[in-house]
């Protein structure tokens, strides 16, 4: 069985991740492992706090690819190139840039897309308006000319969403539509998969088939069952696994996902197939 993880992360990254044991971050992470399902050790992610450690976990869980992924935020930033550093030189690791064009500017944001794509290796572009300063929604004037660079040049967007938006408000599928209208052809990848508004997401995900749903660790949740069934008919080719690692196990979440209700055919395509069309592998 062949499983690309779209949400793959070392805790050796960040404090955030729990790289520094018996700091408050650290208990944070395991306190996140407990909240959303873990079973058996809440530290089991301590084994990624060296490099052989994450690269033997990945190996271990039996993925044929895992995405680290960066951020850019006022908050948090892991540079493009700490995400380079991580997934250089390893067949089974992809990595996700990051910009923020409120930080850097129109200018600088396009500048870094092309260093991080051309120069680092990277394989797609993560944004984060709901968590910029001002919060900014998806369809914000700010992102046209990011759109119409990665839609130019084929490059995959992925945006972040979910329940841990500073202002749930952002948390809004809503404004994808104008999006995805405007460039039918970007792939728009949502981390998180806009949970826990799940029913919003899916019928926004019916209408643009350029829309793709990462639900994650968010799954295994209440109300996730409306992304199976949705998956057992039209969203097949638009949903995709992630564990969320060093957030929940990442064996433990390919059997969960197994035990979800998928068919075969959706089952297949959400753990391998359609991670797989999306990066051209």
């Amino acid at each position: 069985m062949k499983v690309i993880d779209m949400r793959c992360r070392p805790a050796y990254l960040h404090d955030f991740f729990g790289a520094t044991p018996g700091s408050p971050e650290y208990a944070t992470a395991r306190w996140l492992n407990r909240r959303v399902g873990t079973r058996g050790n809440d530290e089991h992610f301590a084994r990624s706090l060296t490099p052989e450690g994450f690269l033997d976990e990945v190996r271990d869980a039996g993925l044929s690819k895992a995405v680290v992924v960066g951020r850019h935020t006022p908050s948090q930033h892991l540079p493009n190139d700490l995400i380079h550093g991580i997934v250089q030189g390893h067949d089974e690791l992809l990595g996700i840039g990051s910009i923020d064009p409120a930080l850097q500017g129109i200018d600088g944001a396009i500048t870094e897309i092309d260093r991080a794509i051309n120069l680092l290796g990277l394989v797609g572009i993560d944004l984060e308006p709901g968590f910029g300063a001002p919060a900014r929604h998806p369809d914000d004037a700010l992102y046209w000319p990011i759109y119409e660079h990665l839609d130019q040049r084929g490059i995959p967007l992925f945006l972040m969403s979910g329940p841990t938006t500073p202002d749930p408000a952002f948390n809004n599928p809503g404004h994808l539509p104008k999006v995805a209208q405007a460039f039918p052809q970007l792939s728009i990848v949502c981390y998180h998969g806009y949970w826990p508004n799940v029913q919003q997401a899916i019928g926004v995900a019916f209408r643009y088939p350029n829309i793709y749903l990462v639900p994650d660790m968010y799954l295994f949740q209440p109300g996730s069952e409306a992304y199976v069934q949705a998956s057992n008919g039209f969203l097949a080719d638009q949903l995709l696994f992630g564990s969320s690692y060093p957030f929940r196990p990442i064996r433990q979440s390919i059997d969960d996902a197994q035990a979800l209700g998928f068919n075969e055919s959706a089952l297949d395509k959400l753990l391998y197939g359609n991670a797989a069309r999306l990066f051209g592998l």
